[in-house]
């Protein structure tokens, strides 16, 4: 007997990550929404390149789009930018402007 459709899937997975390993998907920049309480909602930007510096990139993302942000480390993900609001446009946007490429930015829920 040759079950064939018991093999690893997740089909929450991104369309170009089959088997939905976490290893793959490290060399793109995610950016997503989160729905809190009610209206409001927060962005997080992670996976973001070692040359760019978070801190200074976080002071300048809270100026440009007026609202308030945060900086948190987390053990798997690295540090991860969290911003107020529904950002996601606005900060793939600005990542283009600074040179990051179009391919390696990953908007989740749009």
């Amino acid at each position: 007997m040759n079950v064939q459709n018991l093999d690893k899937y997740d089909p929450f997975a991104d369309e170009g990550d089959a088997t939905g390993d976490v290893g793959s998907q490290q060399n793109y920049i995610h950016i997503r929404v989160q729905q809190r309480n009610g209206r409001k909602t927060l962005t997080t930007l992670q996976g973001l390149p070692k040359e760019y510096d978070p801190k200074k990139l976080l002071k300048a993302f809270k100026k440009e789009f007026a609202c308030n942000g945060t900086l948190v480390d987390d053990e798997e993900l690295g540090q991860v930018i969290q911003l107020q609001g529904d950002q996601r446009l606005k900060i793939a946007a600005f990542l283009m402007q600074e040179g990051v490429a179009k391919n390696t930015i990953k908007i989740h829920g749009a």
